[in-house]
Formats: structure tokens, sequence, C-alpha cells
């Protein structure tokens, strides 16, 4: 005869088994089948989707401004606000003002911001409400999956942020996002695939980097990566030294200047010492050369201190690039003139006399965006590098070539 404990412990085990495999497998929402697609998130860039804001302000800086307004207005994208004159008032509106004491930054006093459209699509679909083809963004990758079956707003949602801010400052952004993934898992009884492109990859990569390896392997099916600036981008520091207007030709660079500098996301993609060459100028002014040592004496040099605080504050936050831990589709545009140093004989409030091009998409420098390359055979799960040739950073959004890859990789089972 059997003893009973010995026939006890066996069940035990396997109620023990079932109980911690319950907790880590995902059920279809009560009283639904199955979704037989996977769930995509989107992830956008850096100004990759609106902003919104309302105004209750003690002064403005332009009688032409206004000082309070009723509702909320769309202050990104919104081309009205970009002519003459009209700038000043939106520069002050969108600036930052950073505080050395609580290492934040905030809005001016006066100034409510708002991300609008998390977890839909419109926002980063288009820059513009309006849905001008000119501001086109994420159309063509929702389109294409919305005509294989995805529903907007369902199982293909959008995550915008404020853009203007690095990681460290959009905590409570980074939950709303577990939450989100959570829900849509759930929903479908099936992992998340994230899309992410430009700055949107390194947001990411810090977010999964701060997930505990139980949760990825459970929710996130894979992690396409689309122009990323794994290690910062060279273009940064142009911006910050004499504004670049993002090819909207109504736009002054310095004039705008002023805001861009106030942006913790733009310092905080400036290239990283881990990565660049010690001893390749960025920079060259008629006093000085700047390489990624010499941030603290250029933050100096254009007389805004509260620059090198905030890369000090942001610098270490995915600087080490360590592997997310999840399946990674990394697509890089190649072949496009892409800036990888400026030289100026007017420094710094004046454009750049000359620069250099090297290999990228026009934006990301190809030393950066392939830097996904040191995770193969550091991580357990898959890492792809994908090479777009002639594909510029935003056009590849606009690729069928690839829509067709997203399309493939989230048929893989």
């Amino acid at each position: 005869m059997v003893p009973c404990h010995s026939l006890l412990l066996p069940v035990l085990v396997l109620l023990a088994w079932f109980i911690s495999t319950e907790g880590r497998s995902l059920k279809c929402s009560p009283g639904k089948s199955c979704s037989d697609r996977t769930p995509v998130v989107i992830i956008p860039g850096d100004l990759g989707n609106q902003l919104e804001a309302k105004l209750d302000k003690p002064s403005v800086v332009h009688y032409i401004c206004y000082k309070k307004t009723n509702d909320y207005f769309t202050l990104w994208l919104n081309m009205e606000l970009l002519v003459p004159v009209a700038i000043d008032c939106w520069i002050d509106n969108i600036r930052l003002i950073y505080n050395r004491t609580t290492r934040t930054s905030d809005a001016p006093v006066g100034v409510d911001i708002r991300v609008p459209g998390f977890g839909e699509t419109d926002t980063v679909e288009y820059l513009d409400p309006s849905k001008s083809s000119v501001w086109m963004y994420f159309f063509a990758i929702v389109q294409g999956l919305v005509n294989d079956g995805y529903v907007r707003g369902d199982d293909i949602r959008g995550a915008p942020y404020d853009w203007r801010k690095a990681p460290n400052g959009n905590k409570a952004y980074f939950l709303a996002l577990q939450q989100m993934i959570e829900e849509m898992a759930h929903k479908a009884g099936r992992p998340v695939a994230l899309i992410a492109h430009s700055m949107g990859n390194v947001y990411t990569l810090y977010f999964l980097n701060h997930q505990p390896q139980a949760w990825k392997d459970k929710y996130i099916k894979t992690f396409i990566a689309l122009g990323a600036p794994w290690a910062g981008v060279a273009k940064t520091i142009r911006v910050v030294t004499s504004g670049d207007n993002n090819k909207i030709p109504l736009i002054s660079s310095l004039k705008i200047r002023t805001q861009q500098r106030t942006a913790v996301s733009t310092i905080w993609l400036f290239p990283n010492a881990n990565t660049w060459p010690a001893d390749k100028v960025l920079l060259q002014a008629p006093n000085a050369n700047y390489t990624v040592k010499d941030y603290q004496r250029f933050f100096q040099d254009i007389d805004y201190p509260e620059g090198w605080e905030m890369r000090k504050d942001t610098e270490s936050l995915v600087s080490a690039l360590e592997p997310p831990g999840v399946a990674v589709h990394c697509l890089f545009g190649s072949g496009v003139p892409t800036a990888e140093a400026y030289q100026y004989a007017t420094f710094p409030d004046a454009e750049p006399t000359k620069v250099t091009y090297g290999d990228g998409d026009g934006t990301v420098n190809l030393l950066s965006s392939t830097q996904c390359k040191r995770w193969v055979g550091k991580q357990p799960h898959p890492v792809k590098l994908v090479e777009l040739p002639a594909n510029e950073h935003v056009n590849m959004l606009l690729n069928q070539t690839t829509v067709a890859y997203i399309k493939a990789v989230l048929n893989q089972p």
C-alpha cells in the first residue's frame, strides 16, 4: 500500500506548478474568444505627437498673445502659431523652466500642458489635427494594419507623451504605459508588440530596463525599433548651439532655439560618451573644439549652464545600453547624408559655416542606430538588424517595405 503522503507530495507539486503557471499565463476577456492578432502599442519619437495647452497666465510676452483660454487648444503641431510674432507666444507657452533644486522641468506659471489621445492613434498618425498629409507620421503603418483587421483604439493603440522631457521627467507616463500593455494583453489573450520610432525607442528601452524579466516574458512579444538613436545624435549639439527650424521655412532657427534649449530630451540625446569616439570633434568653434568629453565647457561657453545640469540628470538613463530583455527587430536607414560635425565661424549665435556629413538616415548617425548589435548574444531573445538603404528618418515610416516587414513580424507565431 502506498503511503498517503507519497501521493500528496506530487499533488502539491502539481498544484504549485499550476498556480505559478496561472500567474504567468494570459487569458482572454471573460466571455470573449482570444484574438488572432498581436496587440500593438505605438511609441512616437521627439515631436512625434500632439500637445495641447490651456492658459491662465499672469503676463504675456506680446500684446497679441492670449493670456487666458477657456479650453485647451493645439500647441503642437499648430502652424498658425508658428508665423512671425505669434511664434513668440508659442515659444513662451511651450518652453520649460528648469529647477536646480528639484532637478525637474515644468511649464511656466499659468500654462497647463496635456498630451491628448493616449490609447488612441490619431495624435500619432498625424501631427496636425487637421490631418494634413504634409504632417503624416504613423498613418501608413496604422492604416496598413487596419487593412488587415486591426481596430484603432482597440488592438492598435498609441502611447503619446510629453516629448520635451526625458524619461526621468515622465514617470506617470510609464505607469500608464504599463497598465495599457497589461490591459491589451489580457483582452487579446496574447502578449503585445511595441513599435517605436526615433526617441521613442530609447524611451521604450528605459521602460523595459525597469520592468522585471517575468513581466516582459508575460506581456511583450517583440519590440520593433525604427530609426533608433540608441547612442544619441550629433544633430542635437547643433540644435542647442544655434537652433533648428526642422525645415519649417517660416521659423527662425535662432528664435526657436530659446525653446529648444529648454527641452531636456534634446540634451539627453547628445552623443553618448560610452559609444562615440572620445577624440571625435563634434563642434569646432573659433576658440575651442568640443567632443563628448567637453559638454560641461560647451554649456558654459554658450552661456546655458542649466544645460549641463540637465545633462548630468539624464546622461546615465540608458547610456549603458543594457539589453531590453525582449525580442528586438532593429530597422535603420542608411545611405542618407547625416550631419556628424559642425564648424562655426561665429559661435554660438549664427548658423554653422560648415557641416560634415557621414552615413545614417539624415537624422540618426549610423554609429548610433546600429548599437542594437551589441545585444546579439547578450540576451536569450533574438536581436535582428534590418538595414533600409536610402531610407530617411521619418520617411521610413511611410515605406511599404517597412509596413510589410512589421506585418510579417506580427504574424509570426
